[in-house]
């Protein structure tokens, strides 16, 4: 099942999380997955970039997405509040994949923390803030 599937049952914003990193591992789109910046700013941290407004947002994942291979997020401490229309998570994930061409493996400890809103579109829950951080070295 892909996690576009799931779009026809109404999530929660922990299925949501959940559904994004079955997506990463599965290198399916991960764009859908952010909030539309109509009338709010939408900010993705990751290891090594920062992107602000969803069509940066976006565009940095679809370049992720056919830059990398083999995926694994491994989820240890997924931690999600919901309260009237909006959430908050955290979470210990260990981060791997592959460069496209199979030349480098990168794994990492990493810490997530993001805002998720209820927009009452196709996809219930969409992210308007992720932070993805490590405190390991990023330089090899």
């Amino acid at each position: 099942m892909k996690w576009f599937d799931t779009v026809r049952k109404r999530m929660n914003a922990r299925e949501t999380i959940e559904a994004y990193y079955a997506a990463l591992r599965a290198g399916e789109p991960l764009g859908p997955f952010f909030a539309p910046d109509t009338d709010r700013s939408v900010v993705k941290f990751g290891i090594s970039e920062q992107l602000v407004g969803t069509d940066a947002i976006r565009e940095g994942l679809r370049a992720q997405t056919e830059t990398t291979r083999d995926w694994t997020v491994d989820s240890s401490a997924l931690r999600v509040t919901e309260r009237d229309g909006y959430a908050w998570f955290s979470d210990d994930v260990t981060l791997c994949w592959t460069d496209a061409e199979g030349k480098v493996r990168h794994e990492y400890d990493t810490r997530w923390s993001g805002a998720l809103e209820a927009t009452g579109g196709a996809r219930e829950w969409q992210f308007v803030g992720m932070h993805v951080s490590t405190g390991d070295s990023i330089d090899g």
